[in-house]
Order: C-alpha cells, then sequence, then structure tokens
C-alpha cells in the first residue's frame, strides 16, 4: 500500500519550453524503487490530481521529483502558479516498471514525457555502477523537446555502459540522430542484440501499442520481455 504525504516544494526547475519538474522536500530516507510513480494531489477546489512518474532516483536524497510537461489542464495550470514551501499531498510508491534483474540486458523505448521513470532507473543504475547494460531509444518531435538530454549525455560520459539513440522528425544540424519514427529498422540498427534484451516501454498510449506490436510481432520479442507501466500521465 502507498503511503500518503504532505510535502513542500523546494525547487522548481525548466526542463524544457513546456516541461517543468517539481522537487519536494523530504527530511528522511524514502522507500522507493526506480521508476515507480506517484499520485500528486493539489489542493484547490475541486481537488485536481495525477498519477505521475518520480523523475528522481532513490539515490538523489533530500528530495523526490516528479517532471511533467505543462498542457492546457487545471492540473498542469495548478503547476504553473506553484511556487516554493506550497505544499501538495503525495502517495507513493506506485508501480511496476522497474529493474528486478541488474543483470539482464535492457532495451528502452521511449516517447516525449515518457522519459521520467527511464530517467529515475538509469540514474540509479549509474549511481550504484550496478553493471546494467542498457540502451535507450528516444523519439521527440524536435532536439528541444529531448527532456533530461544533458543528464543522458553525462551519464553515458560516467558509465560506458549506457547507449542513447536519438529520433527526431526531421534531422536538425549539430544533433546526432535518426530521422523519422521507431520501426523495426531502427530497433535493429541500435538495438543489434534486440533478442537477447528486456524492452521497457513508456510514451503515449498510441506510441506504446505500436512499440508492443512491433516488437512482438516484427521481432520476435515474447511478451514475458516487454515491461510497460499502466497508467496516463500526460493531461
Amino acid at each position: 500500500m502507498p503511503n500518503e504525504y504532505e510535502l513542500r516544494v523546494k525547487e522548481i526547475i525548466q526542463r524544457a519550453y513546456n516541461v517543468k519538474s517539481v522537487r519536494l522536500e523530504v527530511s528522511e530516507p524514502i522507500d522507493y524503487k526506480a521508476g515507480q510513480f506517484c499520485c500528486v494531489s493539489v489542493k484547490q477546489e475541486p481537488v485536481c490530481k495525477r498519477y505521475l512518474s518520480i523523475s528522481s532516483s532513490p539515490t538523489e536524497t533530500g528530495y523526490i521529483e516528479f517532471t511533467k510537461k505543462i498542457t492546457q489542464s487545471d492540473f498542469s495550470k495548478s503547476l504553473e502558479v506553484l511556487k516554493p514551501l506550497d505544499t501538495l499531498r503525495v502517495q507513493y510508491p506506485l508501480g511496476k516498471f522497474t529493474l528486478e534483474d541488474p543483470q539482464a540486458r535492457v532495451a528502452f523505448i521511449s516517447g516525449g514525457i515518457g522519459i521520467t521513470p527511464i530517467r529515475s532507473i538509469c540514474k540509479y543504475v549509474v549511481d550504484e555502477n550496478l553493471g546494467t547494460d542498457m540502451v535507450l531509444v528516444y523519439a521527440n518531435r524536435s532536439a528541444e523537446d529531448a527532456v533530461f538530454k544533458d543528464d543522458f549525455d553525462q551519464m553515458q560520459k560516467l558509465y560506458p555502459r549506457l547507449k542513447v539513440a536519438h529520433v527526431l522528425c526531421e534531422p536538425e544540424p549539430g544533433f546526432k540522430c535518426t530521422a523519422g519514427l521507431i520501426n523495426s529498422r531502427v530497433i535493429k540498427n541500435e538495438v543489434p542484440d534486440f533478442g537477447k534484451r528486456k524492452f521497457y516501454l513508456c510514451g503515449p498510449v498510441k506510441m506504446v501499442e505500436e512499440m508492443k506490436e512491433i516488437l512482438n510481432e516484427e521481432l520476435g520479442i515474447k511478451k514475458e520481455n516487454i515491461i510497460t507501466e499502466n497508467f496516463t500521465g500526460y493531461q
């Protein structure tokens, strides 16, 4: 069962032109696994709440962080006026989108803000130097939509067993990427040993369903080796 807390806003970070991270202060070590999510409630009438992946890693102490794309929803509008020292009601931990076997080879396929739990997992693996072999294929409309790019660049420098491959709708000067959409060809190119890996998928619902079909029907990945999370946090 998840625990419920009243937590104070420690810091708000602009991650991209339309994405913000909210760090909530915690005074003692908290028990959650990298990749899990939380339920965040904003105290207003009526109360707004969303299920959001935790983008921080358990190795990052003193706070817990969630990251959200800012839209026109009431919840997003409430985040726009949020400031340090405000409080939010948070329930966590929730979910099973976690790395159960550090020795397994894994591949992450993500789109847009779906990168948040993957950032948590990768950061945890790198900080703990678990030795997990990881490949991330990350799709975005443009380079400016690639949330946590700087974090992943730094993690790749520290941890040679992490490879990040960006996929953008159109090529952009100075940005190393594949142009187009993620398909079986892109997966084969970026994850040549795909048949030996567990795949973690996180992104828009339609994208996740398409990736599951490609992996299972075109590449022969068994369903038990495809891990997804069943909640929507995009609004």
